[in-house]
């Protein structure tokens, strides 16, 4: 992929900020609790202050104006850098929901705060719905004024350092399906609900949400009453595309750590990378990555060509094959370290951990491929 000069530079100075910045294994431990929590607001304004987090968001909201393949940039370069700025994923596919549906003063608050380094979240999943969206229970009840919400949501991403909290419920009283959903704008501390963190293996990031009887006033619908799966769907290639970005850069970085580890590592007198059973595992590696950087950057300029476009079956293309790609880096990273691959002294177990989540969530390996065949007729 072809990029300007000015995108160049500006890969060159998130490269540097994270080598400065958290460019130790010491430095990112003490930025994220020893690697419990994926999110460290203090840097994450760093990136504020210069501008970055609002790479994507227009100008006016404090943006840069930037495309698709500018915000994936961004995204690799940050991941590959090992940055943790984990609330940023979120943030921006609320951010898009709310560019594209909000009203005015929505924008102004969300889209604003954003640039100066707020976090966002979205809740969809539910014990009960999961890949099946169109089974989601959590209800808002139309009332004087607004709305009273019960229910519960699962699995929420950073909640709990989240301002907001973008609510996908149901208010439709007969609505089945896909009908009758609608967005929310929830602040956080709004009365009646209660985030409550799940351990996961990738430290503190998912959240249980409860709601009682908690009133969202009118004004807190994003977008259009009963409209809500729809406005889901438009913010589908933005939201694969991220995770395209995002598990580039961590395959890439997995790639990284391992080349330098067999390219040091002495065993039967020699580097073991000079074997050729891991010169060949590294050679496909490589292959396969280039070819996930392809593929994302393809997709992404074909989005900023036509933003309005629905590219259902290449967007899932790109989530399915970066995430398991990632993944398969990453795995076979910790078989040729060994012993030190599993250690947390090193890096590779953390990758590990943060490739083998990204084949679940933002839409399982399972459900990419059942969209692809789909659009195929099958």
């Amino acid at each position: 992929m072809d990029v300007t000069a000015e995108q160049q530079a500006f890969v060159a100075a998130i490269e540097s900020f994270c080598q400065r910045e958290c460019g130790t294994r010491s430095q990112r431990d003490e930025l994220t609790n020893n690697g419990t929590d994926s999110h460290n607001q203090p840097l994450y304004e760093k990136m504020a202050a210069l501008g970055w987090l609002g790479v994507h968001l227009d100008p006016e909201h404090g943006g840069a104006g930037g495309g698709l393949v500018d915000l994936t940039l961004f995204l690799e370069a940050t991941t590959r850098g090992m940055a943790p700025i984990g609330g940023f994923v979120t943030t921006m596919i609320a951010a898009a929901a709310y560019a594209r549906f909000g009203t005015p003063e929505q924008q102004k608050a969300i889209l604003g705060g954003v640039t100066q380094g707020a976090v966002e979240a979205i809740a969809m999943s539910e014990p009960d719905a999961g890949s099946d969206v169109a089974n989601i229970s959590c209800r808002a009840t139309a009332t004087d004024g607004g709305f009273v919400v019960n229910g519960q949501k699962t699995w929420c991403s950073n909640a709990h350092i989240a301002d907001h909290i973008l609510l996908v419920a149901r208010t439709a009283a007969s609505g089945r399906g896909h009908q009758g959903l609608t967005m929310f704008m929830v602040p956080r501390g709004a009365d009646g609900l209660v985030v409550r963190g799940i351990d996961t293996m990738g430290g503190r990031e998912v959240n249980d949400l409860f709601f009682t009887d908690c009133f969202l006033p009118s004004s807190a619908v994003v977008g259009e009453v009963g409209n809500g799966w729809r406005q889901l769907m438009a913010g589908l290639n933005l939201e694969r595309l991220i995770m395209g970005g995002l598990m580039l850069g961590a395959a890439q970085r997995a790639f990284d750590d391992t080349l330098a580890y067999i390219s040091q590592r002495q065993q039967f007198g020699r580097p073991i990378g000079t074997f050729q059973a891991l010169r060949h595992r590294m050679a496909d590696l490589a292959t396969e990555i280039e070819c996930c950087r392809l593929l994302v950057y393809d997709v992404a300029a074909k989005v900023d060509a036509d933003p309005n476009r629905l590219l259902p079956r290449e967007a899932s293309m790109v989530k399915l094959k970066v995430t398991e790609t990632a993944k398969r880096m990453a795995l076979e990273g910790m078989q040729m370290m060994g012993g030190y691959g599993y250690a947390r002294e090193f890096d590779m177990e953390g990758h590990v951990r943060r490739t083998i989540v990204s084949t679940i969530y933002g839409g399982t390996s399972e459900v990419q491929r059942d969209i692809i065949g789909k659009t195929y007729g099958l």
